[in-house]
């Protein structure tokens, strides 16, 4: 975290921490998504940490990420095409936006996957389906 101590006792570091206000919590991450206009970074197993300084909060992600292209069904396709039978354009809809949009909406599924193809959009989706 802070560059080796170099060669500072532990406790010390820890002491002087404590002192300046400093919390490090250790979270354990099973996968971080970071998501960028083009590229979505993808940690699986990363090292996460929490660091609380005067009132405010820094993660501290550590790990190979794994680069997926946004916007294509690629990375995640695999996922999305297992159990899904629809068929057709839909075939690219997320299970998990479908499960999403459903439970928000209050419909069924195949209504929520109808929706999302239409809209290719979580948010739009649900509001398109209030308003029916």
């Amino acid at each position: 975290m802070f560059g080796g101590g170099g060669g500072m006792n532990p406790r010390k570091m820890e002491q002087m921490m404590d002192q300046m206000g400093i919390d490090l919590t250790e979270i354990d991450a099973e996968e971080v998504i970071i998501r960028t206009a083009e590229v979505e970074y993808v940690f699986d197993d990363a090292d996460v940490q929490r660091m609380d300084a005067q009132g405010q909060q820094t993660y501290q992600v550590v790990g190979e990420p794994d680069e997926r292209p946004r916007g294509e069904s690629g990375g995640g396709a695999d996922e999305a095409d297992a159990g899904d039978e629809s068929g057709g354009g839909e075939a690219d809809v997320a299970d998990q936006d479908v499960e999403i949009v459903s439970q928000r909406a209050g419909v069924s599924e195949s209504a929520a996957r109808e929706a999302l193809a239409e809209t290719g959009d979580l948010a739009a989706a649900v509001r398109r389906l209030e308003d029916e």
